[in-house]
């Protein structure tokens, strides 16, 4: 929003949430029906071919973000090192509202004109007045325009709330106030609206010209540079007809230059031009991928999983992660990502941060929760990670954290297997269970005097059992077999180990393996605190659920705009933050295997670093 906002600054359709998207049906069954009913020449393919071309529009913006995200987080051609923030991307989650209003605003021109009605695919002098028509009065108009929005009484009301965002992404473009979008489609209608009045008009002029707008709005603000130099050496006036994203990142960084929408001809006339244009586009292209200190490896869990990324919908990575119904919708795309994935799958980086002069990065093995649990893929699984490793350990990364499943027992030994491979790494390998028992142990309400032990034994259970058995808090398990691993691993004595012969407990840690009938029979008001990497199904409204082992992360780790899966904004897991704190420690051991850190010594790290601990317990 802007500073003072102005008249018409929100779009009509705000009130409606969601629900905006109904605006434009009627319009899209009316065409359908048109199209299907009629036949021959009284058959309007430019009125079908408008919901289309709303939806390739949409397509092609999701291509550019993801794009985008994806080259600034590996770092070759980044332009600015500042990171993304969760107001950014709420600011700029309305992004499709620009698409709805010129949609509407096409199917109102071919009622209204019959020249817009059934126009050919293509037509020579269309296209070429399409294209004078923009280099000439759209570009003149737009440069004038924009130099208005930037004195202090428009740019208060308006155009601040586009240029709150300094590091832009590619659909920070489209983010204004509805009065400058009014505006900006009088602007880019003036060469259609033309070529429709002198009978000039073609599919091609109408989507091409929009493409264009799209494409070239969205690598304005791309963030990374990606014009090849060779380009202005071959066709040297080619840098007064052509911008590229470091070009218009000045403008989102000094403000009152390089004011040219995409052919910077006016701001040279004009003496606009931004002294530093062509050595930030130099030193932009000639920067290198970023080699991080600390990695993060992750997996996929389910197949929606892909959209929740940093690189899939900006909307849904910026929340915890939740199963949305209309993603059943995208299951042609989430098919043929799996069998991509399946074919020639590999590790990818999606996201950075910066924390304390330490670089971080997350890379994202492409395989799905379920596929840890089939013996056949273990294999697949292990030589991804592997080649994860020994990648890091040639870039010079410090420390690599195993997140979620990455780190199994039957898997990889709690990663100890890479070790025993590679002896000599000189990259630490953190699997972060002491973290994570800490993190348990600050979750138990004080007081607690016993608590149920249930889930799949692991060496996070075993040593968080070991922990409570040292201060003195009974554990009570509710099967034989987990009774009689315990007490041979603990050697505990018969009343700091039990086996419960009731549900009547009230705090539970749980692991996986808790079934759905165990959690129905916990009694009102149970305390669930998850011990495993993957949260438990919440069953019951009458319940508490505690988050998989996390924390709070301080206000200095910057670039944080996605949530960690189901975590909350600003909150890591625990596996994650003890490779973060392994670093910044200096520790040079690895912790890995069936050895574990001292955990007393983790938690505090971890607290003087910042991170903090999370509410004890969380509400259905």
């Amino acid at each position: 929003m802007a500073s003072m906002p102005g008249i018409l600054t929100d779009w009509p359709w705000k009130p409606l949430g969601s629900f905006k998207y109904l605006i434009m049906a009627p319009w899209v069954i009316h065409s359908t029906l048109l199209f299907m009913v009629n036949g021959g020449k009284e058959r309007d393919i430019t009125y079908f071919l408008i919901f289309p071309l709303m939806l390739w529009r949409m397509i092609h913006n999701q291509i550019w973000i993801t794009l985008s995200r994806y080259r600034t987080a590996k770092g070759n051609g980044r332009i600015l090192d500042k990171g993304l923030e969760f107001d950014q991307v709420d600011r700029e989650r309305n992004w499709d509202d620009q698409i709805l209003f010129n949609g509407a605003l096409m199917y109102l021109s071919n009622r209204l004109f019959s020249g817009a009605q059934n126009v050919p695919l293509w037509r020579t002098d269309g296209v070429v007045s399409t294209i004078l028509l923009h280099a000439g009065p759209v570009e003149y108009l737009y440069y004038w325009f924009h130099r208005a929005l930037h004195h202090h009484y428009l740019y208060s009301r308006y155009h601040s709330h586009h240029h709150s965002s300094i590091v832009t992404e590619p659909i920070t473009s489209v983010i204004h106030p509805f009065a400058e979008h009014i505006v900006y489609s009088l602007l880019f209608s003036m060469p259609m609206l033309a070529t429709v009045f002198m009978g000039t008009v073609s599919v091609i002029s109408l989507v091409g010209y929009h493409t264009y707008i799209d494409f070239m709005n969205n690598m304005g603000h791309c963030n990374f540079e990606l014009i090849p130099n060779c380009l202005f050496s071959l066709f040297p006036p080619l840098k007064y007809l052509m911008y590229t994203p470091s070009f218009h990142s000045l403008h989102h960084t000094q403000f009152r230059t390089n004011y040219s929408l995409f052919m910077p001809f006016y701001d040279y006339v004009y003496g606009t031009i931004d002294n530093s244009t062509d050595s930030l586009y130099e030193t932009s292209l000639k920067r290198e991928e970023e080699s991080p200190d600390i990695l993060h490896l992750t997996h996929l869990t389910t197949p929606e999983s892909i959209y929740h990324l940093p690189l899939g919908f900006a909307s849904l990575a910026s929340i915890p992660h939740t199963s949305k119904w209309y993603l059943w919708l995208m299951w042609p795309v989430t098919l043929w990502y799996m069998v991509l994935t399946r074919i020639c799958g590999r590790t990818f980086v999606v996201e950075r941060q910066c924390f304390n002069k330490l670089r971080l990065q997350t890379w994202v093995i492409p395989k799905y929760t379920l596929q840890y649990y089939f013996r056949f893929q273990k294999g697949a699984i292990n030589s991804l990670i592997e080649e994860a490793i020994v990648q890091a350990e040639k870039r010079g990364v410090k420390v690599i954290s195993l997140g979620l499943l990455n780190q199994g027992e039957d898997l990889n030994r709690y990663g100890g297997l890479y070790v025993q491979r590679h002896p000599h790494l000189k990259i630490k390998v953190v699997d972060g269970s002491s973290l994570a028992v800490a993190v348990i142990l600050n979750s138990i309400p004080k007081g607690t005097t016993q608590v149920v032990f249930r889930g799949n034994l692991t060496k996070v259970a075993y040593a968080l059992a070991f922990a409570l058995y040292q201060k003195g808090i009974q554990v009570a398990t509710l099967h034989e077999d987990e009774y009689l691993k315990l007490t041979k691993s603990l050697s505990a004595t018969e009343s700091s180990l039990v086996l419960a012969e009731s549900y009547a407990h009230k705090i539970w840690l749980v692991g996986d393996g808790l079934t759905e009938k165990e959690q129905l029979s916990a009694p009102r008001g149970t305390l669930f605190v998850p011990f495993s990497q993957l949260p438990p199904k919440k069953l019951r409204k009458d319940c508490f659920y505690h988050y998989t082992p996390a924390m709070k992360i301080p206000t200095s780790l910057e670039n944080v705009y996605s949530c960690e899966n189901w975590l909350p904004r600003r909150v890591m897991s625990a596996w994650r933050i003890a490779g973060i704190v392994h670093a910044l420690e200096g520790w040079k051991e690895h912790e890995c295997g069936y050895t574990m850190s001292d955990t007393d010594k983790v938690w505090q790290a971890s607290l003087r670093h910042g991170f903090h601990p999370l509410v004890t317990s969380q509400p259905m």
